[in-house]
């Protein structure tokens, strides 16, 4: 027999199950349903479905087939018109037997309620999640089990000893069948702190575009709890929940194909299955908002390293312990390692967790998906995803509600991570400063650099200007000295035939000076008068003529004449006077 693919939906007053059936002939099929048992047959297709309220025959039932479609659709009334009907997507619990038992514990407490295990989950709804801690006893625990446990609910064992080619690529830990629960949380911790990379994560702490561009994006909960949240104070506000999460036709059929199972499990068990759902959860969160919902090659590595239940197959005792290591892992091993990444999958995990099991499915069933078509990832669909696919249909909706307010109440920090985030990020700070004054020094000294040279320019043509300066007054000094020389010359005149010459000195003073024969015409000093004993009275009487001639020329009114007759002119030649001539002219050139 086939199992049909079929959809449950309701109003106040009636449950229409709706059952496709395609080449089913319409004259052959039976249909049965009281209280919460339903039944319908058509050849080779058979459904059996234990409805979680009862319906009744009352004569307003309706039945169709849709022949184009190949749809059976059958409105059936409710008993207690108005009731709610509380999990009609949770396919896998409706499929089950209506007398199925839960096995009872081989070892019980004496005095212990035998009450089945969905009761012993309704005295637990209050329980709390902070409880305390008993110490692991490893030798005692290896004493009684050499074996280790894991798995969904730590009830599986040797799995790991038939499947040591596939280990390394699924799992971290090498021997989890004889490696205790204290041994893994030691290596894991070591190997986060081996792997955690500083430099890494200062990158992507300075430079957060990208992180701020996926913060942004909104996951397929987001406008479900959006419109979760604006129903709130509303009537029927369960029901308006569950018919807020739909599944597509690809999810049924996945959750038709699980295998209905009853869990035994006890109070500390219970717990585990609940922490390490949390575990899973924010994994999922994480990878489904780095790819914006779009997945990769990389999705189910992603989802299994940053989940120590999947790859360490790590054992929890309260929620805070759960969250400090998915950040801490965070931080170590994806492609984006940022504290608000950790923060932002930590409210997402507890917006899906209020929406109630229905988006909690939902997110597993996407899990078991990604994993199914990764090898050899599967291996953890069978030792977890699957379980949790089909023991959450069966989950009490207060405790998902009581955990996620344990969930919303615990807050992680930096410093709790163990990874001496701020340590690090204040010392990147500090290098960031130093750099920018290092900088702002560099640029300083370039705009000084030009003034600086632009000074010693203008020294250097300061310095220039002076020794031009100084040139020309030694240049105009010489010039004077050969002007007042020349003066002399001009002066001479018929006096140099004595052999006599007047020299001047460096003060402007005219002395005497004997020449001979031509020397003296050329201009040449002799000795000094004195060196021969003193003036003569020729000499005397030289410089008394001198003194009249000089008296007479400054009474004809020649003296300017005669200065610019001796100033030396613009082409550098000497020029020549004749005493007797007056203003004298330059001599050709030729």
């Amino acid at each position: 027999m086939l199992t049909p693919a079929f959809d449950l939906s309701q109003d106040p007053d009636f449950l229409t199950v709706a059952i496709r059936v395609p080449y089913a002939r319409v004259s052959e099929f039976d249909v049965y349903f009281e209280g919460v048992d339903f039944k319908f047959y058509a050849k080779p297709y058979f459904l059996r479905l234990t409805l979680p309220g009862r319906i009744v025959e009352n004569g307003s039932e309706q039945g169709s087939y849709d022949a184009d479609k190949g749809i059976f659709t059958i409105r059936l009334p409710k008993e207690t018109p108005g009731q709610h009907f509380e999990g009609l997507n949770m396919l896998t619990a409706l499929l089950a037997p209506r007398k199925s038992r839960t096995a009872k514990p081989l070892v019980e407490e004496i005095g212990a309620s035998e009450v089945p295990e969905e009761g012993v989950e309704d005295d637990e709804d209050e329980f709390d999640w902070e409880i305390e801690q008993v110490p692991y006893e490893e030798a005692s625990e290896r004493a009684l089990n050499p074996q280790c446990h894991y798995g969904f609910g730590n009830l599986r064992s040797g799995v790991f000893q038939r499947l040591q080619d596939e280990l390394s690529d699924v799992i971290d830990i090498k021997d989890p069948d004889f490696t205790p629960a204290t041994e893994r949380r030691r290596k894991r911790l070591a190997a986060e702190l081996a792997k955690f990379d500083p430099d890494h994560y200062l990158a992507d702490f300075f430079e957060d575009e990208a992180v701020e561009q996926i913060l942004k994006y909104n996951p397929w909960w987001t406008d479900i709890y959006s419109k979760m949240t604006a129903s709130l104070g509303k009537s029927q506000e369960q029901e308006n929940h569950a018919a807020l999460v739909s599944f597509s036709e690809e999810e049924k059929y996945q959750l038709r194909k699980f295998v209905n199972k009853s869990y035994l499990l006890d109070k500390r068990a219970h717990r585990q299955v609940y922490y390490s759902l949390i575990d899973i959860l924010l994994a999922y969160c994480y990878e489904t908002r780095v790819t914006e919902g779009e997945k990769n090659v990389e999705s189910a590595w992603n989802i299994r390293k940053l989940s120590p239940t999947l790859c360490w197959f790590e054992t929890w005792t309260n929620v805070h312990e759960v969250l400090v290591s998915f950040g801490r892992r965070v931080l170590c091993y994806p492609l984006y390692r940022h504290f608000k990444l950790v923060m932002k999958a930590h409210r997402d995990t507890v917006k899906i967790l209020q929406l109630g099991e229905s988006a909690v499915l939902k997110c597993l069933l996407d899990i078991h998906k990604i994993f199914q078509e990764n090898d050899p990832a599967y291996i953890l669909n069978d030792l977890y995803i699957s379980d949790y696919c089909v023991w959450i249909q069966k989950a009490k909706s207060k405790k998902l509600a009581a955990l996620a307010e344990a969930l919303k109440e615990v807050s992680v920090t930096k410093a709790q991570l163990g990874l001496e985030l701020e340590e690090l990020e204040a010392a990147a700070r500090l290098v960031q400063e130093e750099e920018t004054a290092l900088k702002a020094a560099h640029s300083a000294s370039r705009q000084q650099t030009p003034c600086s040279s632009s000074e010693a320019s203008d020294s250097e043509e300061s310095d220039s200007s002076t020794s031009s300066e100084a040139e020309d007054s030694d240049s105009e000094h010489e010039e004077l000295k050969d002007s007042t020389s020349e003066t002399l010359t001009c002066l001479q005149g018929p006096f140099l035939e004595e052999s006599s010459a007047l020299l001047m000195d460096d003060g402007g003073l005219c002395r005497n000076a004997a020449s001979l024969g031509s020397d003296a015409g050329q201009g040449k000093p002799l000795a000094s008068s004195r060196a021969l004993g003193g003036p003569g009275p020729l000499i005397e009487e030289l410089g008394e003529q001198l003194k009249a001639t000089v008296q007479m020329t400054e009474t004809e009114g020649s003296a300017a004449a005669t200065t610019a007759a001796c100033r030396p002119n613009t082409t550098g030649r000497r020029q020549t006077t004749d005493s007797d001539a007056g203003p004298t002219r330059p001599a050709d050139a030729k």
